[in-house]
């Protein structure tokens, strides 16, 4: 026996959310952070670093095999690769930059995710167990507006979650995963109303996701579901509907398992369970900012909708978004995945959050808008006050805090950046004076506020603060002060440098690295200050002379030692 839905909804409160403000919306999102700074340390440059080797792949092989002078990346991913390498291929030849031409296929990947997104809850609120209660003399609203308006909140709510900002702004596997687990969760939840789509979704998500270094996910996510539509039990979905469904999921789980083992992708291992507190409590902690503000509606949804969890394959509306939500947040507790791990997450966390909408009181609703605008309204300010101290040195403290965190930094006024972040500012002002005054009855409301806010504040960041964050975060300003002493070298040899700094050397440099081994006749050697004590015994340290030591100028533990050859063997 199904349960009364908790969701009392009229149909004034289905209001369209206008389309052009959802799209400008995402692309004040998207667009920046892709646009006007180098590749950070550490994930973002060495995935870049392993683009630009496959350009000198010389065999299909290789491509096989990604490696940056014998160093292969941490996961087994591909397709990232290939995405990256491709675009330089297309687009270089047209004027455009290497490091802007990488990022093309990761914004159409991050707007793939926001769209998916968008979709799959739109399927999902179409179910019948997911609509709000009919009322004895109508006015309840109709299932296409209904959809749409909780489509509109989960899209918001993913654009408002804390820990997508940067991980979503990366060329790293952990967007690529994103996008086709979201398409995974879209094909889903589509399946088995939708099959063409569906199936379309489910083979691009599945293909994608097996290699772009997450296999078991796949098996997990297509296992999970082959088991629900087997089991017997009530289905709102036609039997033969069921069994193509069945099908499809069947031969897609077929496909990964002969892919992945083809590709060796299956090396995964169990870390060692997390015992320590501290350990928990970074974890906890981890869970608490990254998936902020989700996880409160999370746990609202869970709680109003608590009747209807005890029978999850009726309630797929309920029942996918925990599965798919379950899979990534229970790898990052068993292994040593970390934050990027959790990313996959977000979207079934969003589709959650956004059933939490039909179901808010009003006070609840008016305490997310205060805490909202005084929050980022609090950010904003911050972000502005600190911007001016940078440029005019006035306030002396934030102006001393930025000289003593980024020594060296020279700031510099960026027309177009100020009039962005201007146009920023102004909008958010006109949003809280439009959200407090008007449209009180709207779904989607209480989550307005958040996205824009989440929106402004990475836009600021990435507008005002972009030049003194690219100075902190990229290796730039470290290989200008070698380049300095190395100049116009044919090749450099190095040793005890790490993936992003062999990346940063040969794309911020301009020089072939070479590993140091002895018979190399490089005229100049770098070495990482911790790896001096390990240099191989072929090297010879009588015939380099050290010419100066380079350090990262926020960081002290990034340090080169610049050798010079004196004596040619």
């Amino acid at each position: 026996m199904n349960k009364p839905s908790p969701a009392i909804v009229t149909q004034d409160a289905v209001r369209r959310l206008p389309r052009w403000a959802l799209l400008l919306l995402c692309v004040a999102y998207i667009v920046p952070g892709y646009v006007g700074r180098a590749p950070w340390k550490n994930a973002d440059i060495a995935s870049f670093g392993y683009m630009l080797s496959l350009l000198d792949a010389g065999h299909w092989r290789e491509w096989l095999q990604p490696s940056m002078m014998g160093m292969a990346p941490d996961t087994g991913a591909l397709l990232p690769y290939w995405l990256g390498a491709w675009a330089m291929q297309w687009l270089g030849p047209l004027g455009m930059a290497p490091e802007l031409a990488v990022r093309v296929p990761y914004v159409l990947m991050l707007a793939g995710t926001l769209a998916a997104t968008w979709y799959a809850v739109f399927h999902l609120a179409r179910h019948p167990s997911a609509q709000p209660v009919a009322f004895a003399f109508g006015g309840e609203p109709a299932p296409l507006d209904y959809a749409r308006a909780l489509a509109d909140g989960s899209l918001l709510a993913l654009i408002a979650t804390l820990g997508l900002a940067q991980f979503s702004h990366e060329t790293t596997p952990a967007l690529a995963q994103l996008f086709f687990g979201t398409l995974v969760f879209y094909g889903l939840a589509a399946l088995p109303t939708r099959t063409m789509g569906a199936t379309a979704g489910l083979l691009a998500g599945t293909v994608g996701l097996t290699l772009s270094g997450a296999p078991f996910t796949v098996l997990i996510y297509l296992g999970l579901s082959l088991t629900a539509l087997a089991l017997p039990g009530p289905t709102h979905a036609s039997g033969g509907a069921r069994a193509r469904a069945l099908l499809t999921l069947l031969a897609l789980l077929l496909l990964c398992l002969g892919l992945g083992w083809a590709l060796e992708l299956f090396r995964w291992q169990l870390a060692p369970w997390r015992t320590q507190w501290t350990e928990w409590r970074s974890l906890f902690q981890l869970g608490l900012w990254f998936t902020w503000p989700a996880w409160p509606l999370v746990l609202w949804t869970l709680w109003r909708w608590r009747r209807q969890l005890a029978s999850l394959r009726q309630q797929r509306h309920l029942g996918l978004p925990l599965v798919i939500a379950s899979v990534p947040v229970l790898t990052t507790v068993a292994t040593l995945a970390g934050d990027r791990a959790l990313l996959l997450a977000l979207p079934a966390l969003a589709a959650l959050a956004a059933l939490a909408l039909p179901t808010f009181q009003r006070s609840v609703a008016s305490l997310i808008d205060w805490f909202t605008v005084l929050f980022f309204t609090g950010w904003a300010i911050v972000i502005w006050v600190v911007w001016v101290a940078m440029e005019t040195g006035v306030p002396a403290k934030p102006a001393a805090n930025v000289a003593r965190l980024a020594p060296g930094f020279e700031p510099v006024f960026q027309w177009p950046a100020f009039v962005a972040a201007m146009a920023g500012t102004l909008a958010w002002i006109a949003l809280a004076r439009w959200r407090t005054g008007r449209h009180r009855t709207a779904l989607w409301k209480s989550l307005v506020l958040p996205a824009a806010g989440a929106t402004l504040c990475w836009l600021l960041l990435m507008t005002l603060w972009l030049p003194a964050l690219d100075y902190g975060r990229s290796f730039a300003p470290q290989m200008r002060e070698v380049r300095a002493l190395v100049g116009d070298a044919p090749c450099v040899e190095v040793h005890g440098l790490g993936a992003p700094q062999v990346a940063a050397v040969r794309f911020h440099g301009g020089w072939q690295p070479t590993p140091a081994r002895g018979p190399v006749q490089c005229p100049w050697l770098l070495v990482d200050v911790d790896a001096q004590a390990s240099l191989p015994a072929t090297v010879t340290m009588s015939h380099w002379r050290l010419e100066g030591r380079v350090r990262r100028p926020t960081d002290d533990n990034e340090s080169l030692m610049v050798f010079r050859r004196v004596v040619t063997p």
